[in-house]
């Protein structure tokens, strides 16, 4: 797993799960382009599903335009082999998330018009596992 959104190195290797609670305070303008998506939910967001998502949206930007990403995942996520007994310590770090609360504006883009916009986040919305939503400024 050595995508753009894993850490180079990380403070602890392996992290507790602990959960998200209320809304997002950072992060929630458009800071860089002047549409975005903006998520409405409370999750774990993977690499993968983030790296998919993005590859959608660069497809509509081959003319031109810029794509922001607004988060990172820096959260390492463990897992234990499938047929593991109980205990033996916690599990090898599996892949990196990052834990989204409501608010969060997970893309913005610019330099296309808003009906390609639009559809481009859209497809890229269908990619991750939260409820967003299309924002202008």
């Amino acid at each position: 797993n050595n995508s753009m959104l894993t850490p180079k190195r990380v403070k602890h290797r392996k992290w507790q799960r602990g959960t998200a609670k209320g809304n997002e305070v950072r992060g929630t303008e458009l800071a860089f382009g002047s549409f975005g998506l903006k998520c409405f939910e409370t999750k774990w967001i993977s690499a993968k599903e983030l790296e998919a998502a993005r590859r959608t949206i660069i497809r509509y930007l081959r003319k031109g335009g810029k794509v922001w990403l607004r988060v990172f995942t820096d959260k390492p996520f463990t897992t234990k082999g499938a047929e593991t007994p109980m205990g033996g310590g916690k599990g090898n770090v599996d892949h990196y998330v990052f834990p989204i609360r409501p608010g969060r504006i997970i893309f913005e883009i610019e330099g296309i018009k808003e009906d390609m916009a639009r559809e481009a986040l859209k497809e890229a919305a269908s990619k991750l596992s939260v409820k967003t939503k299309f924002i202008k400024e």
